[in-house]
């Protein structure tokens, strides 16, 4: 097991990759487009009106830039594990079944060669229209530390997605009155089976994973669009798609652990011990749908300690990272909450390796 950070394009920095390596993280997990308006590496609160813009259609990121990007980690005694998240200039049209699909496989499909001649081997995607949507944030986490908040009953799931938007992203101009039309979810099982029908191979030819992260919230269905991974049920129908080991999970133990029903140790236990793991988003959570907040890594529903001795007898050799948590009360509340999860791991990790 191997302790990493996530970081987003504004963050991927000097300061930040020494705050990582001081908090004892040895691995990135880059987010090359912000989801988030302003400077504040924190999410944004304002989660229903968009995550922010995007436009960035046809420039896809270079060997150059993935290159440089992994040295400038590399200098600071880091390892570029994983891209999360395409751009969602770079592929709405083929999340919509849209005109310029084809166009835009080919770009995705230079973006996975690019990133095997840098050597970066793992690519992170969610295959979702309506994308991270519904959350509000505020003081509702332990002592009022600031924290997501989904309550299905205080928000309308079933609002339309903008023409213009995708994956709670603008990537064009809002076309007031226009709306997605609704999509069933036997269509977005399609669309997905034919963007890996064109990827795969060539993830498989250039030495790069493509993993998929679970829908957050989990609902069946969000802004009038079917969600494919909102279940365990359906997550797992991923890999009968296709038995490719470039074919696989981004798992995401919070957003698993708010799915009714779901057990993640289970399936943690099942995908470890058959290397379908890309990497593990290590998130803790208080509750399913329709109604949970994120909670502090020590607090949550899940047993964190448990979970890790799963992946130490599987002999997971991945990353972790705590993807976000819960803020804290001081002026790098960001920071300090990051601070706080990472210590938590690392000690966890190294008392439990500690023990055989």
């Amino acid at each position: 097991m191997k302790l990493g950070l996530g970081l987003y394009r504004s963050v991927l920095n000097r300061d930040n990759f020494r705050f990582a390596r001081q908090a004892g993280a040895t691995h990135i997990v880059a987010q090359l487009v912000d989801y988030v308006k302003g400077d504040n590496p924190s999410l944004t609160k304002n989660f229903l009106n968009g995550w922010g813009e995007t436009r960035n259609q046809g420039k896809i990121w270079t060997y150059d830039e993935l290159l440089s990007l992994k040295k400038e980690i590399e200098s600071h005694g880091l390892v570029l594990e994983a891209i999360e998240n395409f751009d969602p200039s770079h592929w709405y049209d083929v999340l919509l079944d849209g005109p310029e699909k084809e166009k835009q496989l080919e770009g995705l499909k230079s973006i996975l060669r690019n990133m095997g001649k840098a050597g970066i081997p793992i690519m992170g995607y969610y295959f979702s229209l309506a994308g991270v949507w519904g959350w509000t944030s505020g003081p509702g986490g332990r002592a009022d530390a600031n924290s997501i908040i989904f309550d299905a009953s205080k928000v309308d799931i079933h609002q339309p997605i903008p023409k213009g938007m995708v994956w709670n992203m603008r990537y064009e101009d809002e076309k007031p009155g226009e709306f997605i039309p609704p999509v069933s979810r036997e269509e977005m099982w399609q669309r997905l089976e034919y963007f890996l029908k064109h990827m795969l191979p060539v993830a498989e030819e250039n030495g790069v994973r493509l993993v998929a992260h679970p829908d957050d919230p989990p609902l069946p269905e969000m802004r009038k669009t079917a969600r494919l991974f909102y279940n365990t049920d359906e997550y797992i129908k991923l890999l009968d798609i296709s038995k490719s080991a470039s074919n696989g999970f981004e798992f995401c133990m919070g957003t698993i652990q708010e799915m009714p029903g779901s057990d993640v140790y289970s399936l943690l236990d099942r995908y470890s011990k058959e290397n379908r793991i890309g990497y593990i988003h290590f998130r803790n959570v208080i509750g399913k749908v329709p109604h949970y907040r994120e909670a502090f890594v020590d607090e949550g529903d899940i047993d964190m300690i448990k979970a890790l001795k799963i992946l130490k007898q599987n002999n997971y050799e991945g990353v972790l990272i705590p993807d976000h948590t819960p803020e804290m009360t001081t002026q790098a509340s960001w920071h300090t909450g990051m601070a706080y999860a990472l210590g938590f791991m690392k000690g966890a990790m190294q008392t439990i390796n500690s023990s055989e």
